[in-house]
């Protein structure tokens, strides 16, 4: 062969390629409606219920967002009740749109019913989260069976589903069912049957049942759990709540807020679309330990999507392909498996665990060699000394070194230390992303604040006061456990002996 006719053929299959890259994409956007200003009400006015991405080409989290709602939508192409996934351009052909439904970021996305707003999406942002989350919010939040092969197909999935078995379609606990069934919709799959020959079949009367999907089945635990409580919407929420992930979880970024502590966590390369086997080849090894230590919920997560989990108990990276076990007791404490992972050095740390045994993990810079300053620094090691056991009030402040708040505050907190300097409160600030905060602060944004009096070290007072000097001197004058040297009780500076000299 030739080097021209070899070279034509190279470009041939690289033209072929990209052709079907070209289609790949087009393929996956398809079932994705693109609106505009000119046919947005007319177009939404042609669906029941439609799911609207506002974005900006350019914006980051839009494009990745892309693909997972292209996924969504062709997913959801054909669904009962129909569901329609839209997009808007918001700087060209967009714009008066956006405007109008007062998009301020990207990407916004909301749920129309014809053309009228029904909610803002707050929902999931990978494609079955979507998925799920758009199903739960049209329709009944039960599905009816009406034959033996819709209870074969609704149980097909890969997701736990709970059937209320009914004689009747009308009783307390049918009427408890449904209640649940709207209060846990975006959360579970629901589906009812009274037809007499699917109850006879499955040997059911008046019965709720969860099912565990095929491929999350396994030895260590029921493949069903029949409900055995009375008729309360508060029994049978409950049950599903409890047995929901049953022995070991699939933790998730979507659901992590519903693990509770005392929590253990395997992290690994969790993936069920690629690698179900390997994933649950892990997960079993897990579930083996778990089933003998019923007072902690267990868990696996992908390591990938919680690596700011990983890094909060030191963890930069791991390269091994067995799990890392992070473990959190229900005073929030954390604790690392430090050895390999194998199921016997796992039932060993769950034993010294449960027995208190274990040292707990904490995340701290270093303490200052010199803490002379007015303002003293806190971090995680040094946080009983100078704020905990501290025979002075305290008020600290929990900052972040990115924050333009605490950049302001610091020259103010800095001349706060040095009014406060000769009295019995201390003044202090924690970086509070570089070191773990105790648990019975609570601090979501930057700057936070606490005031910490000597006599109650265990009940701290979060300051919601002004953030000028006078706003803290008064605070502290008002608060102080003991009277202030040279401030009265409303913050009034007060003369000394000598100055009246």
């Amino acid at each position: 062969m030739s080097y021209k006719i070899y070279n034509n053929l190279i470009m041939l299959a690289k033209f072929f390629l990209l052709c079907l890259l070209a289609f790949g994409v087009h393929a996956g956007e398809e079932d994705v409606l693109e609106l505009t200003d000119a046919d947005f009400t007319i177009e939404l006015d042609r669906h029941d219920n439609t799911l609207v991405m506002f974005y900006a080409p350019w914006c980051g989290h839009c494009k990745r967002l892309k693909p997972e709602y292209a996924e969504a939508a062709g997913t959801l192409k054909g669904n009962v009740p129909p569901i329609t996934l839209a997009k808007v351009d918001c700087t060209e052909a967009g714009k008066d749109t956006c405007s109008k439904y007062g998009v301020s970021g990207y990407p916004t996305l909301k749920i129309f019913s014809k053309s009228e707003v029904v909610a803002d999406y707050n929902g999931p942002r990978e494609a079955k989260g979507i998925v799920k989350y758009m199903k739960a919010q049209v329709g009944p939040a039960s599905k009816e069976l009406k034959t033996a092969e819709d209870l074969k197909t609704f149980l097909s999935g890969d997701e736990v589903s709970i059937v209320g078995f009914f004689e009747k379609e009308k009783s307390p606990l049918a009427d408890s069912f449904h209640s649940v069934a709207k209060k846990l919709r975006e959360k579970a799959n629901f589906a009812h049957t009274t037809v007499k020959s699917i109850l006879e079949k499955e040997k059911m009367k008046n019965n709720i049942v969860l099912y565990r999907p095929k491929l999350l089945q396994n030895k260590f635990e029921p493949h069903m759990l029949k409900y055995e409580g009375g008729d309360s919407v508060s029994d049978i929420n409950e049950f599903i709540t409890k047995n929901y992930f049953g022995l070991c979880g699939i933790r998730t970024r979507d659901n992590a807020m519903s693990f509770n502590n005392p929590l253990v966590v395997a992290y690994y390369a969790v993936d069920y679309v690629k690698n179900p086997k390997g994933t649950n080849y892990w997960r079993n090894r897990v579930m083996k330990v778990a089933k003998d230590f019923p007072t902690f919920n267990f868990a696996i997560s992908n390591k990938d999507d919680f690596q700011h989990e990983l890094n909060d108990f030191g963890v930069e990276f791991s390269k091994s392909e067995k799990p890392v076990v992070l473990a959190k007791d229900d005073k929030g404490q954390k604790f690392i498996l430090k050895d390999e992972f194998s199921v016997e050095n796992l039932e060993k740390f769950m034993k010294d665990l449960e027995a208190g045994n274990l040292e707990p993990f904490i995340k701290s810079e270093p303490i200052p060699e010199d803490n002379s300053g007015n303002v003293k620094v806190v971090v995680a090691k040094n946080f009983d000394e100078v704020v905990t056991k501290a025979d002075s009030d305290v008020l600290i402040e929990f900052y972040a070194p990115w924050c333009g708040h605490c950049k302001k505050l610091a020259p103010v907190f800095d001349e706060l230390g040095d009014k406060m300097a000769k009295e019995d409160v201390v003044i202090a600030k924690m970086d509070a992303t570089a070191n773990d905060v105790p648990p019975h602060f609570t601090v979501q944004g930057f700057p936070t604040l606490y005031w910490v009096p000597k006599n109650s070290k265990d009940s701290p007072v979060k300051y919601e006061g002004g953030r000028e000097l006078d706003d803290f001197v008064k605070y502290i004058a008002q608060h102080s456990t003991d009277k202030l040297k040279g401030f009265d009780r409303k913050g009034n500076a007060v003369k000394a002996p000598s100055d009246e000299l």
